[in-house]
């Protein structure tokens, strides 16, 4: 039966449409889509954004620690023909930004997303408050599992991420490795050292180290260094005649107080020993282990009291003319073995100098102090020959290119005198240096620069900074209460622009944060530390720090550390009975045996 002509044309117009939608539905828009300036990841170098982050969201709050004074931006956009500015100067996906200086109160972070047409843009904006010193606390008191009196728990402290490590150097115990038995108290003065670690707000004993040779009078514990999962210990009255790494006769005592290193890592929560590190002319008396400094795969021991009258990189190590003039050893790491990169001496070596007897090592460039140098000189890279100010002290700056290490400074306070000890300690964070000169006699006005002595043994700390390659001082900084023996400076450490000083001999009978009167003098040694921050190039005090337990000969300060939102002091003359965590700070029943402090 034929199609009327009527039918045909409506049969024919269905068909047309049917094709148009099914050309619509196969094929896309033809409307141009606006570009992607959205971010597939974004995250801060500390803290976690609120909420977090979703593509989709470009405002973010976030709240940190008084301490932390700056943040750095990783940020990686969803479009990879996109840029990425952080306040404005461009910045590599995926790579952490510059740092990024926050208020002392509030800042706004802004991430731009900027799309290949270099039109049209995205911004993400994260407001940062900083947290006031007002909420800046001691959060725990820490004791060893096996506090006895003598010990000295705190002489050194190492402090790196949420690891806290802790010298004791008189502990006693005889035997030998990792969580051995903590009970044996038959070898004196055999050493020890603990490790903490904190989970949110909570501190637990993760490790009890002794030695490998453990014996008594090592003193292993004497100095700690932590980097990441590798700690380096010093004991530096270790008898053994071994040279080298993993040396045979350990138990050798043929070379008394020679002095040893040991290399230890952790693996998730176990710690083992990995090396034994002796210097490559181990000789009696040298003292290797004083000091200890560790950054990534390198670490560096000092020897204090070696004897070698070379001067520089890589001199003659048996010549043995010039008792105490001091070296300082450089080992490297590759895979899970330790060889000797570099020994160095001072450019001007001579006896009883104490060249290495503090370290501190950032990546390439390494601080050594040697606190007994005589030159009369001042500033940078002065007159190395004139002695005429006995133990004034001085610093040296080696830095490494490729594996070859060199010398690149000499330095001297601004204002030089005889018996300042200026290098005692030492503190070094990216290009600043600090150096601490706690018998130096200073004024009582705090940031003065004195030409005259003032006050006996007040002691003084002074800050380098580095442009390219010269060093030049930003400041001197002295404590607020500046008093006769308080050592201001004893120890020192630095963290971004957050400075903590360490004066031993503080007698103030105070406790805590900001409290009290700072020139009551009742309590004889009780001990201090100092915090302070850099505001541009200018260096404030932010804060008086005492203990919450303060108590005569303490010493307070005598071992201090900062990472990130933590500061650590010790006081290795706390009297306390109390063991681990939080004990009873009141119970003076174990004299000398020594605690830390956590501030945060």
């Amino acid at each position: 039966m034929g199609v009327n002509r009527r039918q045909h044309s409506k049969r024919a117009a269905y068909l047309c449409v049917l094709v148009l939608l099914s050309s619509c539905l196969q094929h896309e828009d033809p409307r141009p889509q606006p570009p992607d300036t959205t971010l597939s990841t974004f995250t801060l170098s500390y803290g976690e954004l609120n909420p977090p982050f979703q593509a989709n969201l470009t405002e973010y709050t976030l709240e940190v620690p008084f301490l932390v004074t700056s943040l750095r931006v990783t940020a990686v956009a969803s479009e990879p023909t996109t840029t990425i500015t952080v306040d404005g100067v461009a910045e590599v996906p995926g790579v952490e930004s510059r740092p990024l200086a926050l208020e002392a109160d509030t800042t706004t972070v802004e991430i731009v997303v900027t799309a290949a047409d270099g039109v049209t843009t995205q911004a993400y904006h994260v407001t940062v408050t900083r947290q006031s010193i007002t909420q800046f606390a001691q959060r725990a008191y820490v004791k060893a599992s096996n506090s006895a009196g003598g010990d000295l728990f705190g002489h050194a402290v190492a402090l790196s991420g949420d690891t806290l490590v802790v010298g004791a150097p008189y502990e006693d115990s005889s035997d030998s490795g990792v969580d051995a038995d903590q009970t044996d108290n038959s070898a004196s003065l055999a050493g020890a050292a603990y490790v903490f670690v904190r989970d949110g707000s909570t501190w637990t004993q993760q490790a009890y180290l002794k030695a490998s040779n453990a014996g008594a009078g090592d003193q292993f514990g004497y100095s700690v260094a932590l980097s990441g999962d590798v700690l380096a210990i010093g004991a530096p009255n270790e008898d053994s005649s071994a040279v080298g790494v993993d040396g045979g006769g350990q138990a050798d005592n043929g070379a008394a107080a020679s002095g040893a290193a040991y290399v230890f890592v952790r693996n998730g929560t176990t710690w083992t020993q990995q090396a034994y590190l002796k210097a490559s002319n181990a000789g009696a008396g040298d003292q290797f282990g004083t000091a200890v400094a560790v950054s990534g795969e390198t670490l560096a021991v000092g020897a204090h009291l070696e004897r070698s009258a070379a001067a520089g990189v890589n001199g003659n190590q048996s010549d043995d003319s010039a008792a105490g003039a001091g070296a300082v050893y450089v080992f490297e790491r590759d895979g899970v073995t330790w060889s000797q990169q570099a020994y160095l001496k001072a450019s001007n070596a001579q006896a009883a100098d104490n060249f290495g007897w503090s370290l501190a090592l950032s990546a390439d460039t390494l601080a050594v102090g040697a606190r007994d140098e005589d030159s009369a000189a001042t500033g940078v890279n002065g007159n190395q020959a004139d002695d005429s100010a006995p133990l004034s002290g001085a610093v040296y700056v080696f830095v490494r290119d490729s594996d070859a290490w060199s010398q690149q400074a000499y330095i001297k306070a601004s204002n030089t005198d005889s018996v300042d000890r200026f290098g005692w300690s030492v503190a070094l964070a990216g290009e600043t240096l600090v150096v601490g000169a706690p018998d130096f006699s200073s004024v009582t006005t705090f940031g003065a620069n004195p030409s005259a002595n003032g006050v006996d043994l007040a002691g003084t700390v002074y800050v380098f900074e580095r442009d390219g390659t010269t060093w030049t001082q930003q400041a001197y900084v002295t404590a607020s209460n500046a008093q006769a023996d308080d050592r201001f400076g004893f120890d020192v450490a630095l963290s971004g622009d957050m400075l903590v000083v360490g004066a031993i001999f503080e007698d103030s009978a105070s406790p805590g944060i900001n409290t009290g009167n700072q020139l009551d003098d009742s309590l004889r040694d009780a001990g201090a530390a100092y915090l302070f921050e850099r505001v541009g190039t200018v260096w404030e005090q932010r804060a008086y720090l005492k203990a919450s337990n303060p108590g005569r000969i303490d010493a307070l300060g005598y071992g201090v550390d900062v990472d990130n939102d933590t500061v650590v002091l010790s006081a290795p003359g706390e009297a306390s009975s109390a063991t681990g965590i939080d004990g009873d700070q009141a119970d003076d029943m174990g004299n000398l045996s020594g605690a830390v402090y956590v501030f945060r």
